[in-house]
């Protein structure tokens, strides 16, 4: 079977060893087409971020790299600015004909706390190569907000797949034109792109930009925190905002997302060459996303941006990036949002779960 792996074959893994941990995995943790993974016990406060390379190991590269170590028992807290590495308790053991893929959970990415997966021989984040035997790492850089986390704690996720399974563009085109996937006209090439809104229908506010010096986060308090403490919010008449060098925003995408049943898509960047920012991704997009079965009847894109070097007049309607859409090998048992407590499921422009609503 080819394409993304869901629910139900993931237990199967878990069941058979392909999938292992050191403390039974929850059912919570099974999402519709990909597996939250947990913190470990430990930190390791590092000078620079690393990748372990072909060959060598990460605890080999530790030892080059380590400055001290944090016991997250407790709670721990991780400041901004700093490299911290953190052992899964999940670990691999995945057949020869299957790769998986990891990626920041939506909460994860709207906080800008830049969440890595890294693997022993590994030459790229966030890719297990096909057949991977061995241990996880999550390398974790708070970048606008310091956070409070303990063990446990599900940051990124994880996502399995046989085969090849990315839609092309003509069976994109096909499969909107059977189940719409956005709300309007589908701009298709390399994926479904969709667009900023910056002229909302309802009012003049189109983002929030994160405040530079602000307290912590406990990432397990949800809905605890007043936006005013962490965020400016941004406020449009013309259709247009000035993107600062440096700063972080969240906005939304102008499109509803729709993801059928039988589907899972990923968020990529559209072309470094649009302009100076990027689209941070969290990146997966699960099985009834935005489906009217599944409680959703379109949902709007998140968008986390950062600008880069020079300030940048970003436009309503720009187009930002694009999702890839893949086939499931099954359709999940549940789909995102059906009776499984999604966070997002309907969403607009919105903060984490970690903020009151405002």
């Amino acid at each position: 079977m080819t394409g993304v792996c869901p629910d139900h074959q993931i237990r199967t893994m878990i069941d058979s060893g392909a999938i292992r941990a050191a403390t039974p995995v929850l059912d919570e943790q099974v999402q519709p087409a990909s597996l939250d993974l947990r913190l470990g016990r430990v930190a390791y406060r590092i000078r620079a971020s690393f990748l372990a390379g072909q060959g060598r190991t990460v605890a080999e590269r530790l030892d080059e790299f380590e400055m001290h170590r944090i016991d997250l028992d407790g709670g721990a807290v991780l400041e901004k600015g700093c490299v911290y590495l953190v052992p899964l308790e999940e670990s691999l053991a995945l057949p020869a004909d299957m790769t998986a893929v990891a990626n920041a959970k939506s909460s994860t990415g709207r906080l800008d706390l830049l969440t890595r997966s890294i693997t022993d021989g590994g030459a790229e984040f966030d890719r297990i190569a096909p057949g991977y035997s061995g241990p996880l790492y999550a390398e974790i850089c708070p970048r606008s907000f310091s956070v409070l986390v303990r063990p446990g704690m599900r940051l990124n996720q994880i996502r399995f797949r046989r085969g090849q399974a990315v839609l092309s563009d003509a069976e994109l085109r096909t499969l909107h034109a059977e189940a719409p996937l956005v709300d309007g006209p589908a701009m298709i090439e390399q994926g479904l792109g969709f667009s900023v809104d910056l002229r909302p229908a309802q009012s003049d506010l189109v983002g929030y930009r994160a405040k530079p010096h602000t307290g912590v986060i406990d990432l397990d308090r949800i809905g605890a925190y007043d936006p005013a403490d962490f965020w400016e919010e941004v406020r449009s008449k013309t259709g247009q905002i000035i993107l600062d060098p440096g700063a972080f925003y969240i906005l939304v995408s102008r499109e509803a997302v729709h993801i059928p049943p039988d589907y899972a898509a990923e968020m990529a960047p559209y072309l470094a060459m649009v302009g100076e920012f990027r689209v941070h991704y969290a990146g997966f997009f699960d099985p009834g996303f935005g489906h009217a079965g599944a409680g959703g009847a379109g949902a709007r894109g998140v968008l986390e941006v950062r600008c880069h070097e020079a300030p940048f007049v970003l436009e309503h309607g720009q187009v930002v990036g694009r999702l890839v859409y893949e086939r499931m090998t099954a359709q999940p048992a549940r789909l995102y949002g059906a009776g499984i407590a999604s966070n997002y499921q309907g969403q607009g422009l919105k903060l984490s779960k970690h903020f009151r609503a405002a």
